[in-house]
């Protein structure tokens, strides 16, 4: 693999599609969605299982393609080992830019300690994930669209590919979401007086309701109702239930920064809150310009 081909690339278009094949009973719904999407991209479509290959799984393949139209030049590879390492491999040395798989709406908690395949891809990934909740022998419509604006580096690049995304699929409305942790909030006013903390916080919040509309407003005009949310609430928690109460149909979120340790699994943080119980489908997006590949 040529390392300079992902070094620098940015996190949008799709030219490259994979989906993860798990011979599960959602199968054929995973995979009519990934050919859906990848018609919807004009994206080459790869489809990649990890684990033993026999000739009845290769035979079930061939019919799923042939039933769902899939052309033939869509590549299958068959990978072993552990099946995050080995996907994440496989996507690097394809230079696959969005990485689609089924998860599981609500793990148990020995998956949760334990962590999963979704949840590892997520923390390691160098391109971007679709993590469907609900997949569909028919077409999901994507048409309310929730995005994180975390004051971040990465989240112009989430931003982008999320009105990408949305001018592909047609959504009709993208919610601009912001969270302020209550905690910092506190902290933020601890240097008022006691009558001024309550004042303080609230032009803390019309600061950032302020912010965000701005940024609002800079993609204003792209044929789509932009609507923002400021949120006082838990990080992870507090979107996810948005997202939920909003009917969104996709949640747009940056990639973690660094690999999340068990502990950071037991005291949740932002991203696990989301990945316990997904209020929808989740695009996390992978920025890969200046970082390494």
């Amino acid at each position: 693999m040529d390392s300079n081909k992902l070094k620098g690339r940015p996190s949008f278009p799709f030219e490259t599609i994979a989906v993860a094949v798990a011979f599960s009973p959602k199968l054929e719904a995973v995979m009519t969605e990934a050919k859906e999407l990848a018609d919807l991209f004009k994206a080459r479509l790869l489809l990649i299982h990890i684990g033993p290959h026999s000739s009845e799984k290769e035979a079930t393949l061939l019919e799923l393609c042939a039933g769902l139209g899939i052309d033939r030049e869509a590549k299958a590879i068959w990978g072993s080992g552990d099946p995050v390492t080995a996907l994440l491999d496989i996507c690097k040395q394809n230079v696959v830019d969005l990485l689609i798989l089924g998860a599981r709406r609500r793990e148990n908690v020995f998956r949760h300690y334990l962590g999963s395949v979704a949840r590892g891809l997520c923390r390691n990934a160098k391109c971007s994930l679709l993590l469907l909740r609900e997949p569909r022998l028919g077409t999901t419509q994507f048409r309310r669209l929730v995005v994180d604006c975390v004051e971040h580096p990465k989240t112009p690049s989430s931003i982008g590919t999320a009105f990408y995304f949305a001018a592909t699929a047609k959504a009709r409305e993208v919610r601009f979401v912001r969270e302020l942790d209550p905690d910092g909030l506190a902290m933020a006013a601890t240097e008022s007086s006691q009558k001024k903390q309550g004042r303080t916080k609230e032009q803390l919040l019309l600061a950032e309701q302020g912010k965000l509309q701005q940024l609002a407003n800079e993609h204003a005009g792209e044929g789509r109702t932009i609507h923002t949310a400021v949120l006082s609430g838990r990080p992870g928690f507090t979107i996810r239930k948005y997202a939920e109460e909003n009917s969104a149909d996709l949640l747009v979120i940056h990639s973690p920064d660094e690999p999340y340790r068990l502990m950071d699994r037991i005291f949740t943080r932002d991203l696990e809150f989301i990945l316990e119980d997904l209020p929808s489908n989740i695009l996390v997006v992978h920025t890969r310009i200046g970082t390494a590949p």
